[in-house]
Formats: structure tokens, sequence, C-alpha cells
């Protein structure tokens, strides 16, 4: 089967937070939409269920990256917000980040 991600899309489903920088510095859209997901809402979905998956620890990592390259934390391509998908994993550090980006633009 074919793989349906973009190259910045398969970093964030790989949580490989250098190849995502790479990309994003190599001018890679941060608005990317594939498979109706923004980068930012494929971010916090790969972070909220690797946490869940693994047993292990949230982190924001993905989510940060993307919000510092410019990724627009109200972008809602499928009806979802960014913050609501957070919300929906209890991710606190991504519903935090994005409420201080979302501050930022007002």
């Amino acid at each position: 089967m074919d793989n349906l991600w973009t190259p910045a899309h398969q970093a964030v489903e790989s949580g490989d937070h250098g190849e995502l920088t790479r990309l994003l510095d190599a001018g890679a859209d941060p608005e990317e939409v594939c498979c109706g997901l923004t980068l930012l809402l494929h971010a916090i979905d790969a972070e909220g269920d690797g946490a869940l998956q693994s047993g292990g620890p949230l982190d924001s990592a993905l989510t940060a990256i993307l919000l510092a390259y410019g990724a627009d934390p109200t972008a809602t391509p499928d009806g979802e917000t960014p913050r609501e998908l957070a919300a929906s994993y209890n991710h606190e550090m991504a519903i935090r980040l994005l409420d201080r980006h979302i501050a930022r633009r007002c």
C-alpha cells in the first residue's frame, strides 16, 4: 500500500522532530493539509495517541515546533480545532502552547 503522507506529515507520524524541523526550515508549509489534517492537528493527535498507546507521558515537541514555524493554532479543516483535539487527549501542555499563540494573535 502506498504511503499517503507528505514528507512533513510522515515526520509528524514518525515523531521525527529533527526531520520535521529540517523540512519546515527548508520551506515546507506549516499549514499543509493531508488526509484532512493540518500538520498541527496531526501533531497533537500523534502526541496524544502515542502517549495513550505507549502508556508513556505526553510531550508537546511536535506542537511546539509547528507553532514556532507559524502553524495557525485555530485552523480547522475538519471542524475540530487544535485546542479541542488537545482537550480530548487531556493534553495540557499543548493546550497551554495553543492558548499562548492564540493570545499573541489577538
